[in-house]
């Protein structure tokens, strides 16, 4: 089962310097029958002002990623982790049995993001964190994985994450197309960054619009001219 989601009706919350698209119930907005897909939790876009952020805050057991799309993202926690981080850069953070951390934005520009939450493979973590980098050139015509923690996947830029789960990325261009598997009972989230994707021939994406598969084995990836796109595929 495909389910589209188009980008005009997830939430929009404005709060001047904090602009955040939310596709699951998250902090004072709440839908009963939108709380997560698979161990995917939260999926916010933000776009935070210049020289503004999220104070020191407390998180537990949860994976927190942090993909920067422009800008920069500065991270500081409690175990003694500060980076800052630009595009081609993710930062993942294992909140575990606890750990207070903040985000902000340490430039003059607007820096856009998108923070994934996932539930953990298992209670009781340590609390940890990394940055890690990506070559945006290999995201041309392939899927290259950024997140995982799929021992298939694992490898320099690729940060570790405590679930079954890998985020890849790509660039396609008129004319590529991509066809991806996965195993019986998995599900996939399809997030177009940029561009318009036709999905399997039938489903039409455009900017920020979401696909959410169950019980699908194996999708083709198309653009109508270009696109940028970020696919997850989890238990």
């Amino acid at each position: 089962m495909i389910t589209i989601y188009p980008a005009e009706e997830r939430y929009h919350k404005d709060l001047d310097w904090l602009k955040s698209r939310l596709s699951f119930s998250f902090g004072d907005f709440y839908e009963e029958d939108n709380t997560s897909f698979g161990c995917l939790r939260v999926f916010n876009n933000d776009t935070i002002s210049g020289g503004r952020g999220f104070g020191a805050h407390p998180h537990r057991e949860m994976e927190i990623v942090s993909i920067v799309l422009s800008g920069q993202l500065k991270h500081e926690d409690s175990t003694g982790h500060s980076a800052v981080t630009g595009f081609g850069g993710v930062q993942r953070m294992s909140a575990g049995t606890g750990i207070i951390h903040s985000e902000v934005n340490p430039g003059d520009e607007p820096c856009e993001l998108l923070q994934l939450w996932f539930t953990p493979e298992r209670p009781g973590l340590p609390p940890s964190y990394e940055t890690s980098n990506y070559d945006p050139e290999q995201l041309k015509g392939r899927l290259l994985p950024i997140v995982s923690g799929q021992e298939a996947h694992k490898g320099e830029g690729v940060a570790h994450i405590h679930q079954d789960l890998t985020i890849f990325m790509t660039d396609l261009v008129g004319g590529q197309s991509l066809d991806y598997q996965t195993a019986a009972g998995r599900r996939l989230y399809v997030f177009v960054l940029e561009g318009e994707l036709s999905l399997d021939g039938h489903h039409t994406l455009k900017p920020r619009d979401t696909a959410r598969i169950r019980d699908v084995q194996e999708i083709k990836l198309q653009p109508t001219n270009e696109a940028r796109v970020l696919l997850i595929d989890m238990p």
